[in-house]
């Protein structure tokens, strides 16, 4: 029967020693202990007084001709340990821009695993049919990174702000709150830097969205006073915010993760580190390995000094909402409209249907009135 793993050591010690003697036969010993000849004698010729003889040896070859330099697996790994979270084709984009020729990706993947920075079969991938804004500033998405609790026992709320088109992370702050009064100036200092878009797209959250579709805040009438559109995206379907989820993912993995913060400051001053290295130094793989400073420049629409009013044409029907509850009077009755409208001045226009009206700021329709209804 062929050896028991168990105990191969002492099978193999036996052998040895029933087949050193005179007149021995070596082919009936090997067909008993279930081995070839050639395994037989291989022992035979290695056997020489020391049990350790008979351990097997490592079958890794004498030399490596085909095995990365050593140099060039430091250089790989140097990229690792500055960015714990940058996997094999990050890697090698960096290496290649800096002059370096790099070995496959998946070479890459197996140093990193070789040498203990990444798990063995740690690999997950997916496949996402992907969106995007064919040029810069033509639509925005913003949402705040789920809290952080800080080492003093505070809360550290990320306000994040990317856009669509080039993946550029605009604005990254370390807040304290996620409310409107929070969010307006740090939205005004980012406008005034690059400028405005042309369309923000944000989740039905506060302090943008007042928790479904069709709820105004008074900072989205704000972005709207500025002629940004607002698009609130389906309740429940994170899917078509992907790529500002994907930036919190690597948010997470690349500073959330590698140590606590200990107030806002030094979570603001981490924040500003990684803003700069996301933007022009980390490779993005949906940009086929750039940065997203390859892809963005500021919008030309300036941040103006003074908020602009509402302009409406002669053929609309302009009413002002009611300053301590919103509504306006329109054939003899009252019709309710969002609450952030409140002391603003709003157009009726005629649709399609005979007696069916749109409520519209600006370009934007916020309500519906149904004389019919």
């Amino acid at each position: 029967m062929p050896w028991n793993e168990v105990s191969i050591m002492d099978q193999r010690l036996e052998f040895v020693v029933l087949a050193s003697g005179e007149g021995r036969n070596i082919s009936a010993l090997c067909r008993r202990f279930g081995i070839s000849r050639q395994t037989g004698y291989k022992w035979l010729g290695r056997y020489c007084g020391n049990e350790e003889d008979l351990a097997d040896r490592s079958r890794r070859p004498l030399s490596h001709p085909t095995r990365t330099p050593s140099g060039l697996e430091a250089a790989i790994l140097a990229v690792r340990d500055e960015h714990p979270a940058w996997g094999a084709r990050k890697i090698r984009r960096c290496l290649e821009r800096d002059g370096i020729a790099p070995p496959a990706a998946s070479t890459v993947h197996a140093i990193l695993e070789r040498h203990g920075r990444i798990v063995p079969g740690a690999r997950v991938t997916r496949h996402y049919k992907r969106f995007e804004k064919p040029a810069a500033n033509l639509m925005w998405q913003m949402d705040f990174k789920g809290r952080m609790r800080m080492r003093t026992g505070s809360w550290c709320h990320p306000l994040t702000v990317l856009d669509d088109h080039s993946r550029y992370a605009l604005c990254l702050q370390a807040c304290e709150n996620e409310r409107g009064r929070t969010v307006k100036p740090l939205l005004e200092m980012t406008f005034r830097r690059y400028g405005l878009p042309e369309a923000f797209y944000l989740d039905n959250g506060s302090p943008w969205g007042g928790g479904v579709p069709g709820h105004w805040t008074p900072l989205g009438v704000w972005l709207l006073r500025l002629g940004i559109e607002v698009i609130h995206s389906r309740p429940y379907h994170p899917q078509g915010r992907g790529k500002i989820e994907r930036f919190h993912r690597s948010l997470k993995a690349e500073v959330f993760e590698q140590r606590p913060f200990a107030n806002l400051a030094q979570a603001q001053r981490r924040f500003d580190q990684w803003r700069t290295t996301y933007n022009i130094e980390r490779p993005h793989q949906a940009l086929d390995l750039d940065v997203p400073a390859s892809r963005y420049q500021p919008s030309h629409r300036d941040m103006p000094e003074t908020l602009p009013q509402v302009e409406y044409s002669s053929e609309d029907i302009v009413r002002k909402v009611g300053t301590t509850k919103a509504y306006i009077s329109f054939k003899n009755r009252l019709w309710k409209v969002p609450q952030a409208f409140r002391d603003h001045r709003v157009a009726i226009r005629p649709r399609k249907r005979d007696g069916l009206y749109g409520v519209f700021f600006g370009a934007t329709q916020i309500a519906t009135i149904d004389l019919k209804a």
